[in-house]
């Protein structure tokens, strides 16, 4: 495939329609269609850390109208060759040597599109549930880091925005969302209990298992005052480019907190009317699971 320039995006700043120029269209494997333009609203899954599902929603050009079935991450090496797809890229995303595309997955190959200018919209309800998700997801995070910082028996290393220990960065096996909640799920193996953290009972407080349903209740308070808060959010963003490093900023009332995401987020917490976590502990106590629910207002 020729090596075309990295696609440009616009979903950081919430936008969910745009229009832009077909720079390409290639077969996919299982019969459908890709087409690449230059830039675009749409969020594609990511191949490295595929939390948030693609958008979906609509592309249209030369006045046919081809739903968006799915997004994905697409990659062509430094001298072009072979278009390769999600897991089949060999490299992390943001290789400066590699050029990175949204591929918008269509059922019927548009005919001649290529040169002709595109219009793009995304399903914009479904963009904003994943966004809540998202968002809830983050907020989770630091919850859930302040109601077990005392379990830690020494500094691990690593601590997020408020100064705890980064539980959540620590500890994460995988973190997914849907249309109705995330779901984050922590390893609570050897590694984590040499880097200081404890399940285990203490003099000051009860094994991880009896203090699940007190933990519950503080990280669900904690999420019920960052939404009456109504926070602002945004994604900053130092340049357009896809495989630009992004960060989500939320300014709570504790000061602003930061974390490195490529994901799509509500602007201010206001959106919601209410956020909770359900937290779950396996029964052989080996994880910690996170359901974190979002209502929008």
């Amino acid at each position: 495939m020729t090596l075309l320039p990295t696609t440009h995006v616009s979903f950081p700043a919430g936008e969910v329609s745009g229009e832009s120029t077909v720079l390409a269209v290639h077969a996919l494997a299982d019969g459908r269609y890709a087409v690449v333009t230059e830039a675009t609203p749409f969020h594609p899954l990511d191949h490295t850390w595929p939390d948030q599902p693609a958008d979906l929603g609509e592309l249209t050009v030369g006045g046919v109208s081809y739903p968006v079935v799915d997004c994905l991450t697409g990659a062509v090496g430094p001298e072009g060759g072979e278009l390769l797809v999600g897991a089949g890229i060999p490299v992390r995303r943001g290789d400066e040597e590699w050029s990175w595309l949204v591929l918008h997955v269509v059922e019927t190959e548009p005919a001649d599109a290529v040169g002709q200018l595109a219009e793009l919209r995304v399903d914009a309800d479904r963009r904003a549930l994943l966004s809540a998700a998202h968002s809830g997801c983050h907020l989770l995070a630091l919850a859930l880091n302040a109601a077990l910082a005392p379990r830690w028996r020494k500094d691990p290393g690593r601590a997020d925005a408020f100064g705890n220990p980064d539980f959540d960065s620590l500890a994460m096996a995988s973190s997914v969302m849907d249309t109705e909640a995330s779901t984050d799920t922590y390893r609570l193996g050897k590694s984590l209990r040499k880097k200081g953290f404890t399940t285990e009972a203490t003099e000051e407080y009860p094994a991880l298992a009896d203090a699940l349903p007190e933990l519950t209740e503080a990280v669900n308070a904690q999420l019920a005052a960052w939404v009456a808060a109504d926070a602002v959010v945004r994604i900053e963003v130092p340049g357009p480019e896809l495989t630009a490093r992004r960060r989500w900023h939320c300014e709570l009332p504790a000061g602003p907190a930061e974390i490195f995401c490529g994901g799509t987020h509500l602007h201010h917490l206001g959106e919601l009317a209410e956020l909770r976590t359900e937290l779950l502990l396996s029964e052989d106590g080996s994880e910690l699971v996170a359901v974190t629910r979002p209502k929008r207002a």
